[in-house]
């Protein structure tokens, strides 16, 4: 080009543009007329063309002088490609070129192309086991069937066929992955790729196993026994290390994951490590005080009722709860009367309860008194 143009014109932005529009504007141009992906005939002249632009207007100094006196305020040596100062970020540092031309930042690279691609961690899996309240509070066995993948027994996991092994990978010689070199104005640039011949592993499989089709892995149904601590609670996790999908050859097996589902009892309710029941009891044993018999989970247990029990009062068994299940002791059980009135009387029971009441008199529900004067109280002595 015989006559230089405006530099700003050369990189489509305004006379006020911001340092990030330069940028911007340099980056999108520079990808399109970049000579080794640019089909127009003149990208290198473009691409030298607009580098230049860059160069003047990303430097606050010369981009003043320029903006002052034109091209005659900017001398030929003033734009110069310093590959240190490209590296240091003059333009837009080294992961912006990578990205710019070969879709990807050099720091940003994968552990894949970095390296030889590790065998991969088997597959965790989930279970849900559902046992009965009593199986949570003492604690059980529970033998389970699971599908999950395991070594091929015919290749030992190698996936390659029996009398044969896995090779060294002769494309990227074991290493996972091959450098591909690129040729641009501003030298020569190398890229790791992830081997496509073994996708990374550094070694092939030229003779597949045939009952694994060289994948290394089989699915099967295995029986596993699971011991069930005493104290497990709905949705614990136990966890089986080891016990999940085998992993890739020569990686360690995933983990099981045992979810506990607790089945609800007709009789108890658990709060933490205590457990709640109600039991029901005839006014007489309120009043006069009685000794029953009550349901533990360790089985029936005598209870005294005091005399004088209200409905609703709850009465506690020490150490009659649930094991905690880091084995610190064990929870109380806590009983709820529920004082049943008889819906029917014959004759002689009726008498009786009416010669109660005569000789008790007002005293019948000492409680009643005192409400009803409260409630006297309240409206005004009326």
């Amino acid at each position: 080009m015989s006559a230089k143009k405006d530099y700003y014109e050369v990189l489509g932005i305004s006379r006020d543009a911001d340092q990030d529009e330069i940028k911007k504007a340099y980056r999108k141009l520079a990808k399109k007329y970049h000579p080794d992906r640019s089909d127009d005939p003149n990208a290198a002249e473009k691409f030298k063309e607009i580098s230049e632009a860059y160069d003047i207007l990303s430097d606050p100094d010369k981009r003043k002088r320029y903006d002052q006196y034109g091209h005659s305020g900017i001398d030929q040596e003033d734009f110069s490609f310093d590959f240190d100062e490209f590296a240091r970020g003059g333009f837009g540092g080294l992961d912006d070129i990578f990205e710019m031309f070969f879709g990807g930042g050099m720091g940003r690279s994968s552990s894949r192309s970095r390296a030889q691609r590790r065998p991969r961690s088997g597959q965790d899996l989930k279970y849900k086991l559902e046992i009965t309240f009593e199986d949570a509070a003492f604690g059980t066995k529970k033998e389970i069937t699971i599908p999950r993948q395991e070594d091929c027994p015919t290749c030992g996991g190698s996936g390659a066929k029996p009398g044969t092994s896995r090779k060294t990978c002769p494309k990227c010689q074991g290493t996972g992955q091959v450098r591909v070199s690129q040729r641009t104005p501003f030298g020569q640039f190398t890229q790791a790729r992830v081997c496509d011949r073994c996708q990374g592993e550094g070694e092939i499989v030229e003779e597949p196993c045939p009952e694994c089709s060289g994948e290394g892995r089989i699915v099967r149904r295995r029986k596993i026994t699971v011991n069930v601590p005493a104290g497990v609670a709905d949705g614990n996790q136990l966890r089986l290390t080891g016990e999940g999908g085998a992993g890739e050859y020569g990686a360690r097996a995933g983990d099981l994951y045992i979810v506990i589902k607790v089945k609800p009892h007709e009789i108890f309710e658990r709060k933490g490590n205590d457990i709640h029941c109600e039991v029901p009891i005839n006014f007489v044993q309120a009043a006069l005080g009685d000794e029953i018999k009550v349901p533990t989970l360790d089985g029936r247990v005598k209870m005294k009722i005091p005399q004088g029990s209200q409905p609703g009062d709850v009465l506690r068994l020490k150490n009659k709860g649930i094991k905690d299940v880091n084995g610190t002791g064990r929870g109380n059980q806590y009983v709820k009367l529920k004082v049943v009135i008889p819906r029917s009387l014959n004759s002689e029971q009726k008498e009786l309860l009416r010669k109660f009441a005569e000789i008790s008199g007002e005293e019948i529900n000492p409680e009643s008194k005192s409400f009803f004067n409260r409630v006297k109280e309240a409206f005004g002595g009326n």
